[in-house]
């Protein structure tokens, strides 16, 4: 998110076709070199102050110092902070964005609960969003070889981290996230994201260029419960839909207003990620129909049930909406924002909501293009027909659940 999800945010590589629909209501005519040396990897530190001032404040990244939720019996915080400072530059030489992975290690003795997190951006003016991932402990071999191979701190990670080939839409391994008006996250009492012995954390951060290219260093704090306490598994469920935003009329002769050559803009400043506009389809059946609105439909595999949720868009979004059975006479709203905020893009607990095996689950998003002319980012930045991006001036539409199954 600079202007980003939740994070919030988020290139998709889907594995497979998972049974789903879209829909589009209201649709419109479509107008490296390897290092031989390691580098130093970042370690748990003492707890660090309750948040990060920043010595440029933007109008979409304002993070202020939150007040910390007092610690519950058993729990323990562990700071992790990036080794040193790190600078944003686009990767491939174009573009207004840099997604860059980090490696933490929160010093796992033993089995741990994650029971809450609570990013601190260091500089909140580049920071646009960021996303936390659970590295397995089979996996820390492949994460290190992968911060070996590029220079400085991190490396390239567009979508994902990197470390899997398909990332599992139902099953992510997200562990937690900050965006504009984000805060400590804390679940429920008896709940938990489970850390097995040695696992690692990667902490990606979506760097907004438009702010400018200034230093960084940021921290991801963490809460922990001793692993042989009875609190049942959190998993994270992702609904991502496709955006399809054709340009307004009177501006449909540019030369991005044909969704091919769109696309292709993306691609070369994505690379494989900036492909998440087509592949979605996979995920959401369908074909690409231009609109202000769009949704995707997943039925869902096994039972669940939900117990927060959060949204994500960039700053062309308006609304979103989350429903479990629509359709039906057994459907409910789980989340319904009729004006979105980028600001306010904090999880929502909810009281449970139990879903069955076959049962569905659809976001729904509106974009609209008369908000370049409202926005600051967008200034000198002509039309463009917008789809599925990394980009801080591209869009997404993503709903996330926070889920516990049998």
């Amino acid at each position: 998110m600079g202007g980003s999800a939740l994070l919030v945010a988020v290139a998709l590589v889907l594995a497979g076709c998972a049974g789903g629909t879209t829909e589009v209501a209201d649709p419109a005519a479509a107008t490296q070199t390897q290092s031989d040396e390691a580098k130093p990897e970042p370690t748990a530190e003492p707890v660090a102050a309750s948040g990060t001032k920043s010595a440029h404040e933007d109008s979409h990244a304002n993070a202020k110092p939150a007040k910390q939720v007092p610690l519950r019996p058993g729990e323990r915080r562990a700071t992790l902070k990036m080794p040193a400072d790190y600078t944003a530059a686009a990767p491939y030489g174009k573009g207004t964005d840099d997604y860059r992975c980090f490696l933490l290690d929160p010093r796992l003795d033993e089995p741990a609960w994650l029971t809450g997190t609570h990013v601190l951006p260091g500089n909140p003016a580049v920071v646009h969003h960021v996303i936390l991932f659970q590295v397995a402990p089979e996996q820390v071999k492949a994460a290190k070889a992968k911060d070996r191979s590029e220079d400085g701190e991190g490396w390239t990670c567009f979508g994902g981290t990197g470390l899997d080939q398909f990332q599992n839409v139902d099953d992510a391994s997200w562990i937690g996230a900050w965006a504009p008006g984000g805060k400590e996250s804390v679940t429920k009492p008896g709940y938990g994201v489970r850390l097995e012995k040695g696992a690692r954390v990667v902490m990606q951060v979506h760097y907004n260029l438009l702010a400018g290219a200034e230093p960084d260093v940021s921290a991801a704090q963490l809460r922990l419960a001793p692993g042989d306490a009875p609190l049942q598994s959190l998993h994270t469920m992702l609904l991502p839909a496709p955006v399809e935003l054709p340009c307004r009329a009177k501006h449909a002769d540019g030369p991005l207003c044909d969704r091919a050559v769109a696309l292709a803009d993306v691609k070369e400043r994505f690379g494989a990620e900036g492909n998440t506009a087509d592949v979605l389809y996979f995920l959401c059946g369908g074909k690409p129909r231009a609109g202000e609105r769009q949704s995707c439909t997943r039925t869902v595999h096994q039972p669940m049930t939900i117990h927060g949720v959060a949204a994500h868009m960039h700053l062309l979004g308006r609304e979103i909406k989350i429903e479990v059975n629509p359709g039906t006479p057994r459907a409910r709203t789980i989340l319904d924002i009729a004006v979105w905020d980028f600001d306010d893009q904090g999880g929502r607990p909810i009281d449970p909501v139990r879903v069955e095996a076959t049962d569905t689950v659809k976001v729904s998003c509106r974009h609209v293009q008369w908000l370049r002319d409202e926005l600051p980012a967008f200034e000198g930045q002509p039309d463009r027909y917008v789809v599925w991006g990394e980009g801080t001036t591209d869009e997404m539409c993503l709903g996330m659940l926070q889920v516990t199954r049998p």
